[in-house]
């Protein structure tokens, strides 16, 4: 859920920037699935624009069940709790959360920079996690930023496959994740196996804290960003394909990093 709310937040930016105020054009995702319904009879109809629909998202269908189903998620449980929870924490102690959990998400970060030959990543993610660990509280601080300039790396196994020339196969919209595509959903599978909790914990503790974390984390994250959906709204734009068109252009922009950061042939 916490990847949806990241991604509609990146659809947003993108679609406030100046360039897509410019002329009021329908953007790419006028036809697509959720969009407002064209004239029954355009003058310049093209046969083929449902095929071409079709092929650029085979699974429509799914996917904008699943998008109603992560929104109705948000209206009537997310952003309620959410709401409470801002009242009762301060922001401090919300953005503490936010860090521990990225903290305690250290090994596929690591794993994933190692596995696409970016060394520098790797170690600074090691780095980032034994300064962080001891002088950051458990990560609840981000010393290894603030004091020694040692940035986040962000990765993930959808993007070493990517690395790996595998394609991404066909857009996805899981529920209560959010957007993904085939490849990426593979790479969540592979990352969730990396947590070394499943190999220590039977799995009657192992799945409730999991899933237990990734809550705690969408609520967290959906307390800090209060008016993604308000905004975005009020434009009366399609949202489905601004966050399908965020996402791609994320995800696409992170594979660009990773394949020029890594030391393996191009």
């Amino acid at each position: 859920m916490k990847r949806f709310l990241v991604t509609l937040a990146v659809a947003w930016g993108l679609l406030i920037s100046p360039a897509l105020h410019a002329q009021p054009q329908p953007g790419p995702g006028a036809n697509r699935p959720g969009a407002n319904p064209p004239d029954a009879n355009p003058p310049d109809a093209n046969p083929n624009e449902g095929a071409a629909i079709a092929e650029t998202d085979p699974l429509a269908p799914f996917n904008t069940k699943m998008f109603w189903f992560n929104r109705k998620l948000d209206d009537y449980f997310l952003h309620p709790v959410a709401t409470g929870y801002a009242k009762v924490v301060p922001e401090p102690a919300r953005r503490s959360v936010g860090r521990f959990i990225d903290n305690v998400s250290v090994i596929p970060r690591f794993a994933n920079n190692l596995f696409q030959l970016r060394l520098k990543q790797a170690g600074t993610e090691v780095a980032r996690f034994g300064i962080n660990t001891t002088v950051g509280l458990a990560g609840l601080f981000d010393p290894a930023d603030w004091w020694f300039g040692l940035k986040e790396n962000p990765d993930d196994f959808g993007l070493t496959l990517g690395r790996y020339s595998v394609p991404t196969g066909p857009y996805l919209m899981l529920p209560f994740f959010g957007p993904s595509t085939i490849r990426d959903a593979v790479g969540r599978v592979a990352d969730g196996a990396m947590n070394p909790m499943s190999y220590l914990l039977p799995w009657y503790i192992t799945i409730p804290a999991t899933g237990g974390e990734d809550v705690v984390d969408a609520i967290n994250y959906r307390s800090l960003n209060p008016d993604l959906f308000e905004d975005v709204d009020r434009f009366s734009i399609d949202v489905y394909a601004a966050v399908q068109d965020g996402y791609t252009q994320r995800r696409a922009a992170a594979q660009n990093t990773v394949n020029t950061d890594s030391l393996l042939p191009k």
